[in-house]
């Protein structure tokens, strides 16, 4: 079925999400433009990475209305699967399988050519660790393969949380471009400077609620504070 035809990546209308009785997202609204960026600002338990788990489908909203690439969700998480790639804490592989085991493994699920996988490979840097498992690997070439597993249905949106962490500068420098260049990107991090040059918007969270949401141009050291608590 073809995806739905739309002008915007992202609509969210007073999103929230709680748990039990914690409400770790309340009442988020915002639209981001197809091939835009967003960075997402704020704390440790400002609500970042429960918006992101929302966009991608992993959690359901429990209030308002949530639009990614044109499909209603809850209702149609299904049709964005591999349209939307998602890198994060939890690198979503198998510590006992190789790297090119784990990529085969999510190619057969996404219906993705097995050629993808191997230029992926080769593209994160992993070709002389391939048909290693991940146990035996570093966190940062685990983060790699993450990063592979994430591109693996050429997505049309990014969701990064905090994706370069345990990456040196050399990883760093091989997965921006792939991760970023071209795409419509949500991403969170600790260096919020760096996240601002980078981006087009930003939103600000704390304890699950909209602090602010302007350019990313336009955000301020009285801004930064606020959502950091400094």
């Amino acid at each position: 079925m073809a995806a739905t035809v739309t002008e915007n990546a992202l609509l969210l209308d007073s999103v929230g999400r709680t748990y039990g009785e914690r409400e770790a997202l309340s009442s988020l609204t915002l639209t981001l433009p197809q091939g835009s960026s967003l960075a997402v600002l704020g704390a440790n338990g400002a609500g970042k990475t429960t918006l992101l788990r929302v966009l991608s489908g992993l959690l359901r909203p429990t209030s308002g209305k949530a639009s990614v690439l044109g499909h209603e969700l809850p209702k149609e998480t299904w049709a964005i699967r591999g349209r939307v790639g998602l890198l994060g804490h939890d690198p979503m592989l198998y510590r006992a399988l190789t790297v090119r085991e784990n990529l085969a493994h999510q190619s057969r699920l996404l219906k993705v050519d097995s050629g993808r996988a191997d230029e992926l490979i080769h593209a994160v840097g992993l070709s002389g660790r391939a048909d290693e498992p991940l146990r035996g690997l570093s966190r940062g070439m685990i983060q790699r393969a993450a990063a592979a597993r994430a591109l693996l249905a050429d997505p049309k949106l990014m969701l990064l949380d905090e994706p370069y962490a345990n990456l040196d500068p050399g990883g760093r420098s091989l997965l921006s471009p792939l991760l970023e260049g071209g795409r419509t990107v949500v991403v969170s991090g600790h260096d919020p400077k760096d996240l601002l040059q980078r981006t087009d918007m930003a939103l600000g969270l704390k304890a699950g609620r909209t602090l602010f949401l302007k350019a990313s141009a336009d955000v301020t050291e009285a801004d930064l504070d606020r959502a950091y608590e400094r």
